[in-house]
């Protein structure tokens, strides 16, 4: 059983994702908060697996709770909940340790696939996440998207044809152990890959590393839902 914390303070939008996750067996809603102080004490208490926070509360960002989430407790995975004005918010949470980034007005299927994936250890980008990260970068960087994608494409380049495989894989959202079993591989094996290619790339997570997989435009596709 997955266990989810769900923190945003608008009560309808948490019906709406109870209801949501509720369609899946395997997942169990376990607290809800309304602001990310709420979140930060409900997590230590219940230590939930995957904890679903709001980017924008009052008191307590989205963004500190989950960076404090990911101090107290490591072994929950945090998926921010975003809107398409929220941009500068998902870049800072990169580096806040968020693993998975979904916009609030996205199919319902991808919140289940996003908690999954995350509860799994994954990091998951929704598509219209990644296009608007990768937009974003491009229109505050140095150059056009173009160069975007050519950068991430040299950034890559150093790293071994099985890293970029991996590196793929991770971009689409696969946990380690549905990665090494599309490779064949043993998943201590991909554990390795995972930290050589996040050093290779100078990023501190697999969210990060994902974003450079979109950038470059390397993602592998997702897997069918089962």
């Amino acid at each position: 059983m997955i266990r989810v914390l769900i923190a945003d303070d608008e009560p309808m939008v948490r019906a709406g994702i109870r209801a949501v996750l509720a369609t899946d067996p395997e997942i169990e809603v376990v607290a809800e908060a309304a602001d990310g102080h709420g979140a930060v004490e409900l997590v230590r208490r219940h230590r939930p697996a995957v904890a679903v926070l709001d980017i924008r509360m009052p008191g307590l960002n989205g963004i500190d709770a989950a960076a404090e989430i990911c101090g107290i407790a490591p072994a929950t995975g945090v998926v921010m909940l975003t809107t398409f004005g929220e941009d500068d918010y998902i870049l800072k949470a990169l580096g806040g340790g968020a693993a998975g980034f979904l916009i609030k007005s996205g199919e319902p299927e991808e919140l289940i696939t996003g908690v999954r994936a995350v509860a799994e250890g994954a990091a998951y980008l929704s598509p219209k996440v990644a296009a608007r990260v990768i937009a974003h970068l491009a229109a505050t960087g140095a150059g056009a998207l173009a160069g975007r994608r050519s950068a991430a494409r040299e950034r890559i380049s150093a790293l071994t044809a099985r890293e970029r495989e991996v590196l793929a894989f991770l971009g689409s959202g696969l946990s380690n152990g549905q990665i090494a079993r599309r490779l064949r591989v043993v998943e201590g094996t991909v554990k390795a890959h995972v930290s050589a290619i996040l050093a290779g790339l100078g990023v501190d997570n697999r969210a990060a590393a994902a974003v450079v997989a979109h950038e470059a435009g390397i993602v592998a596709p997702r897997p069918s839902p089962p």
